[in-house]
């Protein structure tokens, strides 16, 4: 534990002594206080301006004086009143003591921080050795403030007060349920599940960051169980994966006095200006305020677009140099002479010990090691870094540069995608530090030189730079449920080209906090086969953790699409097959999509919880026919849940029927080895979670693969980027197809984020405008400043 000692002069004035105090009391690296100021300066504000916690001083302290009047009590006094502490005095006679110490004492009340001195009158006693008692006093006080920060530092029980919620039929809009709750102060929030002060970074009134510094504090806390929410293959009818996550925990802790936690993507802006809307649940089962986790949160993804970007000039940027300028001269930039000295930064000593040149002395480099130095040669053709934007725009997607005449005609095709298909996204989802988020940043390749080298972004020399944009962007922002319960929003990453999990970190600090009986329920992207497949074979392999249960989410409309049923088109009808009773359908697609994500759960060792969506439309007949089905196919347990409706008290049995599957034994593996070829890692995945019989590599796939191995690419773990609307290739195919071949088409790397990701067929990665966008009906009132319009 650190402790300062600060001594200031006799001229040092009050408001620089408050500054400085300010700072201490911010400082987590400081755990107590001792301060000698001047008697000047031993004013109200300055004594009440250091946290208790951390006051180690004297000064403003009450000492009790307890004896008669005699000449070694005057010297006593003045001695503890020139240390700047405030002295009361008492008889010996019992009652009297007794009085002055219970009671207040001239309106002062005496408490632990205050002390007593026991004297007689005796004239023999050496006055020095009251040295040796103030020093003893100062040592009592430290340990007092380090055995109450060791205090501070161990878990605290929760103490979290739920909010009430009155439901309403018909249910009103997800905004107007939102905007109807008066949520916790997020500080208050934070103290209800034991977080610290300085923990917490406050954004606003309704959400903070949390400082990582937690997962040291509670380092030997055990974790509590690991809860993973999946769905079956998504249909246009929608499956609800978010407010069944959201339902859940609201039933865990608000109704069971279970602590959970809900960990959660950050929607992109561009979905919900576009098509989708947001992303915050729905009806009873939201985070709240919901037009703030709708929109910029915490800033995370400008952050992230803003890292991506200085990515892609610094890119453009240095082919523009290099095209223009001799090796001498871009030499003499890179490593410029400060006052007749030229000096490497350390990111630059880094790129010559990865070519190889053991030296620190810019003049000692031959020519040779020069050109290597400042040449990184990319192939214009082969630069596979796009810029970003968190907007849904489809001429974005193939542009030209460098037209102006500035760019001395080096022009070159390249294209935007939209912010969270950033690389960068994934990286923030799997970091589990600073350090490794900085490390896996470096790593990131950004094309090929011409010599068919890879480029990373260190190469780049701004990887540094890329951390520091992100530094506050890795803390997970505190939000909450409609029913006060604690919710962590972090990362958002595509769940095609990337994994499609919220982050690692936040994953980790939920688990600390909620204690080793509580639940943290987080939520994969798409259908079990994609999203689900990726938290085992991917996030876990990063976070080390390890789940004790799915949820997998199925709504009786998607099980008859599955079944059968006739399509749907966006802002049609739905036929009468959606919203009367059809047994059949409802049984074909249970015996196959259903029954299919059941068992594709199950080949990682982990009990899977149906949670049946219920909608008004369906009938007690279908819902128990789904139940009597999915346990027939294996599912530990299915139950319906009406959290939509009812928020948490809606989701009450499936609370009960998570918390008695996570106390059976979880017998957790991983699909495949790492050690695996990348072309039997695919086909793993292909037959075994897909149902295909084989996969078809193409040339241009199998050359990557090759070229990924030479890299020593070959260990890292598979992103499949298929459609997520069927388990084949062919999104017309529902249910659970088979006698297919999974084609793949290529196959690129994410090597900063850990992975290979095979294309099955075209993925876009810059969603379009529809005809009508949901931007048509946002708006905001000038005078109360409320949003209307989002969903």
């Amino acid at each position: 534990m650190l402790r300062l000692v600060i001594i200031f002069n006799a001229e040092i004035n009050v408001d620089h002594i408050l500054e400085e105090l300010l700072k201490l009391n911010d400082d987590p690296r400081v755990h107590g206080v001792y301060l000698h100021l001047p008697p000047a300066a031993l004013t109200n504000r300055v004594l009440n301006s250091l946290k208790p916690e951390k006051d180690d001083s004297l000064e403003g302290k009450t000492v009790l004086l307890v004896g008669g009047e005699s000449p070694f009590r005057l010297v006593l006094q003045c001695l503890i009143e020139r240390r700047g502490m405030v002295t009361a005095k008492s008889h010996w006679d019992s009652k009297s003591l007794e009085r002055e110490v219970r009671c207040p004492h001239n309106g002062i009340q005496l408490t632990e921080h205050r002390y007593i001195f026991l004297h007689r009158a005796v004239g023999s006693l050496v006055l020095s050795s009251l040295h040796s008692l103030f020093s003893f006093i100062v040592r009592q006080n430290v340990v007092r403030s380090c055995t109450r920060w060791l205090q501070e530092q161990q878990y605290k029980p929760w103490r979290l007060r739920s909010l009430k919620l009155q439901p309403l039929t018909p249910v009103p809009s997800d905004l107007q349920i939102s905007r109807a709750q008066t949520a916790k102060p997020v500080n208050h929030l934070a103290e209800e599940i034991g977080l610290l002060p300085e923990e917490l970074e406050v954004y606003g009134r309704s959400k903070a960051k949390v400082r990582l510094s937690l997962l040291e504090r509670l380092n030997s806390q055990p974790d509590g169980k690991y809860v993973l929410v999946a769905g079956v293959t998504p249909t246009p009818l929608g499956e609800g994966k978010s407010t069944v996550t959201i339902g859940l925990v609201q039933a865990l802790s608000a109704h069971l006095n279970l602590n959970s936690f809900a960990c959660l993507r950050q929607p992109s802006q561009g979905p919900t200006f576009g098509i989708k809307g947001g992303a915050a649940g729905g009806g009873y089962a939201q985070v709240i305020p919901m037009e703030e986790f709708n929109l910029h949160l915490t800033g995370d993804i400008h952050a992230i677009t803003a890292a991506n970007n200085l990515v892609a000039a610094a890119i453009d940027a240095r082919m523009l140099h290099e095209a223009t300028q001799s090796d001498k001269a871009l030499f003499s930039r890179l490593v410029p002479s400060v006052n007749g000295v030229r000096r490497f930064s350390p990111i630059q000593i880094s790129r010559l010990r990865r070519l190889g040149i053991i030296k620190s002395d810019p003049s000692s480099l031959s020519p040779e090691e020069v050109n290597s130095f400042v040449r990184l040669d990319l192939d214009p053709e082969k630069i596979t870094w796009h810029r970003v934007v968190d907007t849904n725009d489809r001429f974005l997607r193939k542009i030209t540069i460098g037209q102006a005449s500035t760019e001395k005609g080096l022009t070159r095709e390249t294209g935007f995608d939209i912010a969270v298909a950033s690389e960068i996204m994934a990286i923030l989802a799997l970091a589990d530090s600073m350090e490794d988020m900085k490390s896996r940043l470096g790593r990131m390749v950004v094309g090929t030189s011409r010599s068919g080298t890879p480029v990373t972004a260190e190469d780049l020399g701004v990887s540094g730079a890329l951390a520091v944009l992100m530094k506050d962007a890795i803390k997970p922002t505190l939000m909450q449920t409609l029913e006060g319960t604690p919710v962590f929003v972090h990362a958002g990453p595509f769940a095609n080209i990337a994994h499609g999990n919220s982050s690692v970190l936040a994953d980790k600090l939920a688990l600390k906090l909620v204690g080793e009986d509580g639940f943290v329920v987080t939520e994969a992207g798409f259908g079990a086969d994609i999203g689900m497949e990726k938290f085992f074979n991917i996030k876990c392999r990063a976070s080390g953790l390890r789940p004790n249960a799915v949820v997998l989410v199925a709504t009786i409309r998607a099980l008859k699409m599955h079944g059968g049923g006739p399509s749907v088109s966006a802002g049609a009808p739905l036929p009468t097959e959606y919203i009367s009773e059809n047994l059949n359908l409802v049984s074909g697609g249970c015996q196959s999509n259903l029954k299919k994500q059941i068992q594709n759960a199950q080949q990682f060792g982990v009990p899977v919880v149906v949670a049946i969506n219920v909608f008004r439309t369906d009938t007690p007949a279908e819902i128990d026919l789904v139940c009597q089905l999915a346990k027939e196919c294996g599912a530990f347990d299915a139950v319906p849940c009406h959290h939509w409706m009812q928020g948490g008290r809606g989701a009450v049995e499936l609370a009960q029927a998570v918390k008695e599957a996570t106390s059976k034994p979880s017998y957790f593996q991983f699909l495949y080895d790492l050690q695996m070829p990348i072309v039997e890692k695919i086909r793993t995945i292909a037959k075994r979670i897909y149902g295909a019989d084989d996969i078809d590599v193409s040339a241009e796939a199998q050359r990557k693969i090759d070229y990924y191995h030479e890299q020593g690419y070959s260990t890292l773990p598979i992103c499949m980027a298929k459609t997520h609307l069927s388990l084949s290739h062919l999104p017309e195919r529902k249910g659970a197809p088979t006698g297919f071949v999974l084609p793949i088409r290529d196959v690129r790397a994410s090597v900063g984020a850990g992975f290979i990701y095979p294309l099955v067929g075209t993925m876009s990665t810059m969603p379009g405008l529809p005809t009508r966008a949901c931007f048509y009906d946002i708006d905001i009132d000038p005078i109360t400043e409320e949003i209307s319009g989002l969903f």
